[in-house]
């Protein structure tokens, strides 16, 4: 019986009928499968029929964690990916070629941005980075050739919440594909295939996951075309993820509703009581009022997350004493597992971008990203305030 309720999608999705009655996907760790025959092999590379061939090509245990995170996302079918990149990559190589153009969100990953500038510029594919939370930027920016218009909302590492809705409407008038990064959300908060997005997807290394002990990525699509033109450019390309790691994330997402739940719990009162302090010049959380994209995020998300970013007063010296001084939160990059992570995105996972590029995606040299775990929010507070008592602020301000 096939369920509408997230929590019990997240339990049974991806589960099928295998030999000895397994309640949980076995873990096919082969590289090749045998044929019965010549003729039955022929069958499977004809795709007459189907099976398994080639573990880069396709894996029970891959399949099964990819009709997983497809149900989760509302999908036809999904694409498992070895990294977040890797699925990155696999998208804008199946959408773009040479003279295209690209609408890319200014805060997005470090990563992304630098594959953009650095790789895919070579090749004669322009990008403009721009504000998508104004619609009026976006249309400012449409292009003849322009053909992928792609988000993180939220955005990576500001928070900055774009309207799906509204965009899909722009891409749908210009014949543009929308791509949505969802990894800061997760298909238990956000579904963006329901706002009119043609392709979501998520570095499955982050909540998907859960746990900090996967480097994945997935790609989720909306119908066979897109799949069958992605599949051949992920198999050629070979960044696929392999069994074992898909058997992980599949098992991480039997948890991913009660996870984000404590998740978004957490990062509402440790939001609060970092509004509240006046080490804190300014805190962005979709579950703030004075987040300045408040009823946009009120209308995409069933619950507001686990990721904060805030900046404080003492710019760069105040955010290098809170890193060098906090004890229960730990200091790494990376977001979404079980455990709070606290990072420095100027000197961390921004790095790459370069100043005047992080200066143009308002990501300031006081900006600190906090991932929220699912402890004790007591323990957090605790923590958070022996370290802004370590930082040199005149009387006058801290008072």
């Amino acid at each position: 019986m096939k369920s509408k309720h997230l929590d019990s999608i997240c339990v049974h999705s991806g589960i099928d009928n295998y030999e000895f009655g397994p309640v949980v996907p076995p873990i096919y760790q082969t590289s090749t499968f045998k044929f019965e025959s010549t003729e039955h092999g022929a069958s499977l590379f004809k795709g007459e029929q189907k099976g398994h061939i080639y573990t880069r090509m396709s894996n029970p245990t891959i399949e099964a964690m990819e009709n997983a995170v497809a149900a989760l996302e509302g999908g036809h079918k999904a694409l498992g990916c070895a990294s977040g990149m890797a699925a990155i990559h696999t998208v804008f190589t199946s959408l773009l070629k040479a003279g295209d153009h690209v609408i890319c969100s200014k805060a997005v990953y470090g990563p992304t941005v630098t594959l953009l500038r650095t790789v895919f510029s070579k090749f004669d594919i322009r990008t403009d980075f721009i504000d998508t939370t104004d619609l009026s930027e976006i249309e400012k920016h449409i292009t003849d050739t322009t053909r992928v218009i792609y988000i993180e909302s939220p955005a990576n590492p500001t928070l900055d919440i774009s309207d799906l809705e509204a965009i899909s409407v722009i891409k749908d008038r210009i014949g543009a594909k929308l791509v949505v990064d969802n990894t800061f959300m997760s298909p238990a908060l956000q579904q963006p295939l329901n706002f009119g997005v043609d392709i979501v997807l998520h570095s499955m290394t982050k909540f998907l996951n859960g746990h900090a002990d996967v480097v994945a990525g997935i790609i989720v699509v909306k119908d066979e075309k897109t799949y069958q033109d992605m599949r051949k450019v992920l198999n050629q390309t070979g960044g696929v993820i392999d069994p074992f790691n898909s058997f992980l994330v599949h098992r991480g997402i039997k948890t991913l509703a009660l996870r984000m739940e404590k998740h978004s719990q957490n990062a509402k009162i440790l939001a609060e009581y970092l509004e509240s302090s006046p080490y804190v010049k300014w805190v962005r959380y979709p579950g703030l009022k004075s987040h300045p994209q408040y009823e946009t995020g009120k209308k995409q998300h069933r619950n507001d997350g686990g990721m904060i970013a805030f900046e404080l007063r003492g710019g760069f010296k105040a955010g290098e004493t809170v890193m060098n001084n906090v004890h229960f939160f730990q200091l790494a990059v990376s977001l979404g597992g079980v455990e709070s992570l606290i990072q420095h995105p100027a000197s961390m996972t921004h790095f790459s971008m370069g100043p005047e590029a992080r200066m143009e995606a308002g990501i300031s040299e006081g900006l600190v990203r906090v991932s929220v775990g699912i402890e004790n929010v007591e323990d957090m507070i605790e923590d958070i305030e022996q370290a802004f008592a370590k930082i040199e602020m005149p009387q006058k301000i801290i008072a």
